[in-house]
């Protein structure tokens, strides 16, 4: 299993903090990001964050549950989804439920960040209590909105590191330019411009560019 990127990083780390410090007197006391596996299929995702730490092994059993998986993105589900967990029966609840409910969180608000090919990211907000309108769920979904660009920025970039050149030179694959295009726009060589993408490509673990900005996107880098 690979740790979260905010078990190693305090710049992540401190942006979830704050976010949980900002939410506290909505009764949010603990944030979960998910996102896909690049190197596995549609139906698994990772933990890419989750505070505070000490909440990590239930954050995993959502991860590894189909609960708002390729099924549920698929069908006309919204993208954010409001639940009282507290509702389902014990015995009836799948194990990621028990744990989170054995935390003494009883509900959630999920945001849901759509990429290619069925994939998304997650932003997970649990509380230790029942929301007693839907307005305090859809403040909380502004609030993952809000402060999304940063924080999958900040994630995308501790799971892997492309220098400038190799960013840009995805960046204008994902927009459809040929390497000839490219390379007038960033004012290089072709040749430049494909040894930028190789780089871009290894560190990625792909071996063609379509792929290689695939599993950017799936990385939150572009």
């Amino acid at each position: 299993m690979t740790l979260p990127v905010n078990f190693d990083n305090l710049g992540v780390d401190a942006v979830l903090a704050d976010w949980v410090a900002a939410l506290s007197d909505q009764g949010v006391e603990s944030v979960v990001v998910l996102g896909p596996n690049p190197l596995a299929g549609r139906d698994d995702r990772e933990v890419l964050a989750v505070h505070p730490p000490r909440l990590l092994g239930a954050a995993q059993a959502l991860a590894e549950s189909r609960d708002f998986g390729a099924a549920w993105r698929e069908s006309d589900a919204p993208l954010v989804a409001w639940q009282e967990i507290s509702k389902a029966s014990f015995e009836q609840a799948s194990r990621w439920r028990r744990l989170w409910l054995a935390h003494g969180h009883q509900t959630l608000v999920r945001v849901a960040f759509s990429l290619p090919a069925g994939r998304a990211f997650e932003c997970f907000m649990f509380s230790p209590r029942a929301f007693s309108s839907r307005s305090e769920a859809a403040a909380l979904a502004w609030s993952a909105y809000n402060i999304w660009p940063m924080l999958r920025r900040a994630i995308a970039e501790q799971r892997v590191s492309l220098s400038p050149r190799e960013q840009e030179s995805l960046n204008l694959a994902f927009e459809g330019l040929t390497a000839r295009e490219t390379a007038a726009r960033m004012d290089c060589s072709e040749r430049t411009v494909n040894y930028h993408l190789a780089n871009a490509m290894a560190k990625l673990q792909t071996d063609n560019k379509l792929a290689a900005v695939q599993r950017a996107c799936w990385i939150g880098l572009i």
